[in-house]
């Protein structure tokens, strides 16, 4: 039950279930203040590969969670995120970070999905979706942030990762990857739906 999950909350160690040290350095930013340490797969020596079968974000956060928590019996946090573009069917979601393959580079992923949206006319709307989960043995809290905006047809910036050089968000005249990580932070899905799992480890 929930009440379980916030009474043995230790508040010193928690397991971010990422290698992507990008990601790692961004949740560590947006976490800040929670007086816990927060663990990437990379620290903590974990080398396997966690099957991403659900079909909803959310769903493959919770398993990330659920095999990083059952491996280590440590409270742990996971996400899952991508775009969806609303010309392609809500594409590629859940497939984003392996649009162009298992194990493709960004650059990759971006060029298939404006190749993708070419037959399209613009304006590409999309939007950005993080799904954030804790996990400590009992109940999941989960946590949803979106950010709605375009894509554009040349990348631009060198801030950010993934699709980021292609999302402008809406009221924006930058991209995701061209925007200060101070700026970013505030209107990103990955900080939408991380400041809320914040507010949550803070009243544990």
């Amino acid at each position: 039950m929930l009440s379980e999950a916030k009474s043995r909350f230790a508040g010193k160690e928690i397991i971010f279930a990422s290698k992507n040290e990008g990601k790692v350095k961004e949740v560590r930013h947006i976490l800040n203040g929670i007086n816990a340490k927060i663990l990437s797969l990379n620290d903590i020596g974990f080398k396997d590969e966690i099957p991403e079968t659900a079909y909803t974000f959310e769903g493959n956060a919770k398993i990330k969670a659920d095999a990083v928590y059952n491996r280590f019996k440590l409270p742990t946090i996971a996400d899952d995120s991508g775009i969806v573009a609303v010309q392609l069917g809500n594409e590629p979601g859940v497939f984003s970070a392996r649009f162009a393959g298992e194990n493709a580079t960004d650059e990759a992923n971006n060029k298939k999905l404006l190749e993708k949206l070419n037959d399209f006319p613009e304006p590409h709307r999309a939007k950005f979706v993080c799904a954030a989960v804790y996990y400590f043995g009992a109940d999941f809290f989960t946590a949803i942030g979106e950010v709605e905006g375009v894509i554009i047809k040349q990348p631009r910036g060198a801030n950010g990762f993934g699709y980021d050089p292609l999302f402008l968000p809406n009221g924006y005249d930058k991209t995701t990857a061209e925007l200060p990580p101070e700026i970013k932070n505030k209107i990103s899905h990955r900080f939408k739906a991380f400041d809320q799992l914040k507010k949550y480890l803070m009243e544990l």
